[in-house]
């Protein structure tokens, strides 16, 4: 027996190929690496204004005016990308307030992070905005392209079966067998 002709056993389920399979549904209907590309880009803004580095015995401590600045533009590029994730109708808001805020950071918060937040911050913010849902296929979409499929392989009388057209190409005999209108 095959594969492809064995029957599926509903006793045997795999818990982790259903936990894959609701993530990559979570991940299909929302703007998910635009999301994730702002709440990368407000990790960097939000740690490098409060690190203590150490180089050898040295502290140096990044700390500026502009501290309160950088927690608060941090933060809000987190809850942008939380909000693409779980809210996607505003994802067109939260685009733009992403890439407004990311730019506002260079000036504000070290070089937006020197650097390490500005590429996933536009990036992120291009990708909220540029998302957009597929269309679910209704029902009659569904069973006309399986029945167009099935009419352009079945077997004919006249010999073997007709493989359909490539895009864009169309078959005589097709057209005359479509039902015209009657006016």
């Amino acid at each position: 027996m095959s594969s492809a002709t064995a029957e599926a056993r509903p006793e045997h389920r795999n818990p982790v190929g259903a936990i894959w399979r609701g993530f990559r549904e979570f991940r299909r209907s929302r703007p998910f690496w635009g999301g994730l590309l702002a709440m990368i880009a407000g990790v960097p803004i939000l740690y490098f204004p409060y690190a203590h580095l150490s180089l050898g015995g040295v502290t140096i401590a990044m700390s500026t005016t502009a501290g309160a600045g950088s927690l608060i533009i941090g933060v809000l590029l987190i809850i942008l990308g939380l909000t693409a994730w779980f809210q996607p109708a505003v994802r067109i808001f939260a685009g733009v307030a992403t890439t407004l805020l990311t730019l506002v950071s260079i000036p504000v918060s070290n070089l937006a992070g020197f650097g390490m937040a500005l590429f996933p911050g536009i990036i992120g913010g291009g990708l909220m905005m540029a998302w957009a849902k597929l269309p679910e296929p209704t029902v009659a979409e569904a069973a006309e392209s399986a029945t167009a499929e099935s009419v352009a392989t079945a077997p004919t009388a006249a010999g073997p079966a007709v493989e359909a057209p490539a895009a864009g190409g169309s078959v005589p005999a097709q057209q005359a067998a479509e039902p015209k209108e009657v006016r």
